[in-house]
């Protein structure tokens, strides 16, 4: 670990160190993420940077309210088919082209476009043409046009009257034309125009640095620059902990069997944080192959996991079981208790499920999770739950987060994935339609999933019930809709919710003024941050 921090120490500073005059350099670790393109960013790792490096028409605050960037109206019609936005003028990405309405209809066709590949391309399926250009048969979605260079114009194919909070997302940012030369390099290099730009290439596995863009069109952060050291690592959070108290860092996780000495520490000095964040954890259970195919086998896992157990022992009361899909931080919709097999572990009604289901004592489950940043105990808790109420062998595998991602996608995934959920804009149509509705399967010819309903669910009436909830204007009725759904999928086990995301972090305040975890993720809102002189 010492030789890790050594290396971290070499880069976390470099030539993008900045002084109190041009306001300072926020320092932090992160793994490795898969993508920093907004087109292809779908976790947070790689969401964090994306999200500074690019402004789309809106964006959500700490607050978890979507506020307007590019956007300066928007409205809609009668049955939410079409969507027009004004789009401030002026504004330029940092290789001087102009973003305009044609620049976020490149973005969003290129998003959606075959050699892209995206992952998170199913954010704009409901745009009209949205199959052409994903089959390749057309470049253009035809749901998209330009009336002016201000003006954006958006049909859709079916009513969706959250359409707006949607494009809060990176896969709607704005794209300049010196992107279509190399997708390579613009993946390592991207051309934004949000208040950071990239201090030079991303170098894999080592560092991003970013510096204030200077000339962005709109609010400019304070801060002169961030850098990023990346390190894949079993013991990243235990890096990040002591590179914050070694003054590597200024803003790090704490691991999970340090949060009460870490609180007692760094309370005091004002340098501790905590946040229950717009986002949730759970159990991702593959539902179209392997032993957990049933809704009774899922049923029986739920209900052999003592979660009650895990918070007290393990995370002393940090983290809260979760008993819906979608959290308490959508106070409107939240359905507390919603999965009544995750209120009590109940190894009666385990063994019933899992008899049901063909499950039998000696059969083999697997269960994968990334380390490295906070999991490792609590999974093992969970699997030796499962193997003692169950008798099942579970076979714990460890991997990095790009690995797993990958393991989830592949399709001859089976059995059980450690999978958590941070929302995008505050909605509860951005946790039912990714993560279950059947679109966002999205498998490719070789049966990789490609969208983010990893477990492959597939239920006709829960998928109309979250079309009709878009489809519906008044928001009260539409949750009211939503709610439905997410009873259909949680009655099916659809995912196993397994603890609430509670969020602790370590920041230096008295270096820093404007911290603030993001309610949508789980890094500062950098654009507030400021030096203090």
């Amino acid at each position: 670990m010492g030789a890790l921090v050594l290396t971290m120490s070499a880069c976390g500073g470099g030539e993008t160190q900045r002084t109190a005059a041009d306001g300072g350099t926020f320092r932090f670790g992160l793994t490795e993420p898969a993508a920093i393109d907004p087109g292809l960013a779908s976790e947070t790792t790689g969401l964090i940077v994306s999200e500074v490096l690019f402004s789309g028409l809106y964006r959500v605050n700490p607050k978890g309210e979507l506020e307007p960037r590019l956007a300066t109206s928007a409205s809609t019609n009668d049955d939410c088919t079409q969507w027009k936005f004004t789009i401030k003028g002026g504004t330029k990405f940092t290789n001087g082209e102009t973003v305009d309405a044609e620049s976020l209809i490149r973005g969003w066709n290129r998003t959606v476009s075959p050699a892209l590949a995206s992952d998170v391309s199913y954010h704009l399926d409901g745009i009209k043409g949205y199959e052409k250009v994903r089959s390749g048969k057309a470049k253009r979605m035809s749901g998209l046009t330009a009336p002016d260079a201000t003006s954006l114009r958006v049909d859709l194919s079916a009513s969706d009257c959250e359409f707006d909070k949607k494009t809060a997302h990176t896969a709607f940012s704005p794209i300049p034309e010196a992107a279509a030369k190399s997708d390579k390099e613009f993946a390592d290099l991207p051309i934004g125009n949000g208040p950071f730009k990239m201090a030079g290439k991303w170098d894999h596995n080592k560092k991003i640095s970013l510096v204030r863009n200077d000339a962005y069109g709109l609010k400019k952060a304070k801060l002169g620059g961030i850098d990023i050291t990346l390190v894949n690592s079993q013991s990243m959070f235990d890096l990040e902990y002591q590179g914050f108290q070694t003054g590597i860092f200024d803003y790090a996780h704490v691991p999970p069997g340090q949060l009460s000495k870490a609180e007692a520490q760094y309370k005091p000095a004002g340098k501790w944080m905590s946040q229950d964040v717009n986002g949730m954890n759970y159990l991702l259970p593959i539902t179209d192959q392997g032993p957990l195919k049933s809704r009774d086998a899922r049923l029986a896992i739920s209900y052999a996991i003592d979660r009650q157990a895990i918070t007290k022992g393990l995370y002393k009361g940090y983290q809260r079981p979760a008993s819906s899909i979608v959290p308490p931080a959508l106070p409107k919709s939240y359905q507390d208790g919603l999965c009544t097999s995750c209120l009590k572990q109940d190894a009666a009604k385990a063994k019933a499920h899992a008899k049901k289901a063909g499950l039998k004592p000696g059969d083999e489950l697997s269960l994968v999770f990334n380390t490295g940043v906070g999991h490792d105990q609590w999974i093992q808790a969970a699997a030796k739950q499962i193997e003692d109420t169950l008798g099942l062998k579970v076979k714990v595998k460890g991997t990095t987060f790009t690995e797993g991602l990958e393991k989830e996608q592949s399709a001859e995934a089976t059995g059980l994935f450690r999978y958590s959920w941070g929302a995008d804009y505050p909605t509860p149509d951005n946790y039912l339609y990714p993560l279950l509705h059947s679109n966002s399967i999205a498998k490719d010819k070789s049966g990789k999933v490609m969208g983010d309903n990893r477990s492959r669910y597939h239920n006709p009436e829960f998928d109309e019930l979250v079309e009709r909830g878009r489809a519906t204007k008044d928001e009260k009725k539409r949750i009211a809709v939503y709610k439905q759904a997410e009873k259909v999928a949680m009655d099916d086990m659809a995912l196993i919710p397994t603890f609430q995301r509670s969020e602790y972090r370590l920041a230096d305040k008295k270096k820093f003024a404007g911290l603030d975890v993001l309610s949508f993720g789980e890094s500062p809102y950098f654009e507030g941050i400021e030096l203090r002189k």
